[in-house]
């Protein structure tokens, strides 16, 4: 007879997240991983299957939030300019109070892209990003704030790839004066 799971996968998913997220794949062992969810071996094999299904799910997870946070900026706005500015320099200020953390799939994408599962998870976050400011900048563009002559889908790949980039660049510690000049440059190309 199977034992009754005693712990919230959910919770789990969220706890391994972090750690995932403070120490990287690599520097998280399967120790690690037992010792944070405080369960053991067979309990950790029977919900997740592995190390890396967990970090897979935890990037889901990551994402999901994530792409909710943006979608919630970029519906509830009337204009595309501020929604967008506000998007960019969260990221922007979030990286400055804590250069160490980081965006969880720019670390995946750094060190994991080797593993299918990861690549794959990260590319599905990097086209939920795209897919989301596409939506937006096609409806701006509706509206007339963006010119005719603009391309949403290309505007949205390259603010995607900026907001990688700025998460880069914001763990490397270049100072707030760098990147709001890279946001600055980044916002004309709206223009």
């Amino acid at each position: 007879m199977a034992r009754i799971r005693e712990f919230d996968i959910d919770q789990a998913t969220d706890r391994a997240m972090d750690l995932f997220w403070r120490r990287g794949y690599a520097e998280t062992s399967l120790q690690d991983l037992l010792q944070e969810l405080a369960i053991g071996s067979g309990s950790f094999y029977a919900a997740f299957g592995s190390k890396e299904q967990l970090y897979v799910r935890a990037l889901e997870r990551y994402t999901s939030l994530q792409g909710g946070d943006l979608a919630e900026v970029l519906d509830g706005s009337t204009e595309i300019r501020p929604a967008i500015r506000k998007v960019l320099g969260s990221m922007m200020e979030a990286d400055l109070a804590d250069p160490t953390r980081g965006c969880l799939v720019v670390n995946a994408s750094a060190h994991c892209a080797e593993q299918p599962a990861t690549a794959d998870r990260v590319n599905a976050a990097v086209r939920q990003v795209e897919s989301l400011l596409a939506g937006a900048l096609e409806q701006a563009q509706a509206r007339g704030e963006i010119a005719p002559d603009k391309d949403p889908r290309k505007l949205a790949r390259f603010l995607t790839t900026f907001i990688q980039g700025i998460r880069v660049v914001g763990q490397a510690r270049t100072g707030r004066e760098f990147t709001e000049d890279a946001l600055d440059t980044a916002m004309r190309a709206l223009d």
